[in-house]
């Protein structure tokens, strides 16, 4: 069992080791590319995703971080409601609210026509959201509540505590911020900043909407414009180096979380209280966690049912709800055999490194499993390269072996992909109900003659319902929302609700695109509101 398993996570490694190599095969013609790109392209693609990736950074740091503090050291009306309710951006991917915000800003929209007839003016009223500043704007908005998420995590347990002790001593309102809850949340901020960097760059359907020359559109340029393998393996790889960096940050900002875990029995936890604002100050608190929530996901959704209504009104809308019914069933069938893959991966990895075993049968596996657990961090235009260059390779060479073709334009070649994107999701979630069983019930189990198979049906797979659950959901709406690999590795006339509406968008049907990308939404609030009602659990 550990060797197939071995077999399985190193062919999941493949792809990224696909794009790395490919510095290791550079003739004349690609060092040619390369200088080409150096020359022309590339200075552009850099200046464009690093300018992105340090204007989101701040900006979710602030935002993420603001909102956090305010509704766990602070107590003002509605705050209970803003602990959830923050957390609703996270079910609105950013090409979903860039095609929102394009329709409601445009020189035609519904702001700037209000605005035209109240005022009289003519012209523009507006900047346009179709640039790099409003694509700072929107992943800002779609991609703080992970800063949020960490941060208010980190400050719950000892947040309240340490800012009354600092009262205590006589310490100011301010200092106490700056001094205290600051330091407590900074490990938590950056962990939060990474895993946004990496959204941010991965992203290609807000970069490409809006004309964004970043590493991720070039890559899909590359291959699929220029015809050049060369080109996108490089750009890959560079992404891919990027990635990994604002991975390292992430990993370091959680092994420092450990010193913001509350200490059991602590005697003024249970005294310390948050601090209560009232009149301006809690204006200002529900102006602060208010705004987000209505930039980020309520106005954006009222403006895809306005778009909906509009169509409705003036199409006729019987042939758009009958495509739409095939392409939700394509979704949905990709998006269900990629969850019950990644899950039954993770089920049999997890469950093979706790059998005994010689440790130079589970090392290697266990260093495999860590290996794959890194996918989610790799851009999905990355894996997308990292598989079709290899084939691409072996079908120029040998154009005998058919056999190659099964990775390209097949659902084969996509979950193949989902597997190396997703199956870390999985494996978290599992993971962490493992952690939750004791392995001295499985020692039990085996003393009294039970099979590994028995084992495995009767005693786990109960205790791990839950979180098996989770895992299936959270990679069946991670693959509902993915577009780059879909894009490039799709099968023919198999388009997914999350294509479906980049290609409406991208060809200004915005009214059309409206219905798929109000699905995708709906889907991704599923993850979100099992979040929302495990934080609010005690202790959670």
């Amino acid at each position: 069992m550990l060797r197939p398993l071995a077999v399985v996570c190193l062919l999941l490694c493949l792809p990224v080791a696909g794009v790395l190599g490919s510095w290791f095969a550079l003739d004349a013609e690609s060092l040619g590319v390369l200088r080409h790109q150096w020359q022309t392209v590339l200075p552009g693609y850099v200046g464009t995703s690093l300018l992105l990736s340090l204007a989101v950074g701040f900006g979710v740091a602030l935002l993420g971080g603001a909102t956090a503090a305010a509704v766990t050291l602070f107590e003002f009306p509605g705050r209970r409601m803003f602990e959830w309710a923050l957390l609703l951006p996270l079910a609105m991917p950013a090409y979903v609210l860039a095609y929102a915000y394009t329709d409601f800003l445009q020189y035609s929209g519904p702001l700037q026509t209000a605005l035209r007839r109240a005022t009289g003016a003519g012209g523009a009223l507006w900047p346009d959201v179709r640039s790099t500043g409003g694509a700072v704007v929107l992943f800002v908005l779609c991609l703080y509540p992970y800063v949020y998420l960490l941060t208010r995590t980190a400050l719950a347990e000892r947040g309240a505590a340490l800012m009354e002790a600092a009262r205590l001593l006589g310490a100011g309102l301010r200092r106490r911020i700056l001094e205290v809850a600051l330091p407590l949340a900074r490990p938590a901020i950056v962990a939060g900043v990474a895993l946004a960097l990496m959204e941010t760059l991965a992203d290609y359907g807000v970069g490409s909407y809006f004309g964004l020359t970043t590493l991720t559109t070039g890559i899909y340029k590359a291959w699929l414009v220029m015809e050049s393998r060369d080109a996108a393996a490089q750009l890959a790889s560079l992404l891919l180096v990027v990635v990994a960096v604002a991975l390292w940050f992430e990993a370091r900002g959680r092994r420092s979380l450990r010193y913001a875990v509350a200490r059991p029995g602590a005697a003024h936890t249970a005294d310390a209280r948050p601090i209560v604002l009232t009149g301006r100050h809690a204006a200002a608190a529900w102006l602060v966690c208010g705004v987000p929530v209505l930039l980020g996901f309520a106005l954006p959704v009222a403006v895809l049912l306005r778009l909906l209504w509009i169509e409705a009104q003036t199409a006729e809308f019987g042939l758009p709800l009958a495509r739409f019914a095939q392409w939700s069933w394509t979704s949905f069938k990709l998006a269900g055999l990629a969850a019950l893959l990644t899950g039954a991966l993770a089920l049999a990895l997890t469950f093979a490194l706790r059998l005994p075993a010689p440790p130079r049968l589970v090392a290697p596996l266990r260093l495999a499993g860590r290996v794959v657990g890194l996918g989610y961090a790799v851009p999905g235009a990355v894996i997308a390269v990292g598989i079709l260059l290899p084939v691409g390779w072996l079908q120029a060479r040998w154009p005998q072996l058919g056999s190659t073709a099964l990775f390209t334009g097949t659902v084969f070649g996509l979950m193949y992909a989902y597997l190396v994107r997703f199956s870390a999701v999985a494996l978290q979630s599992v993971e962490s109900g493992y952690a939750r069983v004791p392995l001295h019930v499985d020692e039990t189990a085996r003393m009294l003659g039970t099979s590994r198979p028995r084992l495995f049906v009767a005693l786990h797979l109960p205790l791990l319902q839950r979180s098996v659950l989770a895992a299936l959901l959270l990679v069946f709406v991670d693959v509902m929302k993915e577009l780059p690999a879909t894009l490039l590795l799709r099968p023919f006339d198999s388009d997914t609700l999350a294509v479906v509406a980049y290609q409406l968008a991208r060809d200004e049907r915005l009214g059309e695109a409206a219905l798929p990308s109000l699905a995708i939404v709906g889907v991704g609030l599923l993850p979100v509101l099992l979040l929302s009602r495990a934080l609010r659990r005690p202790g959670g």
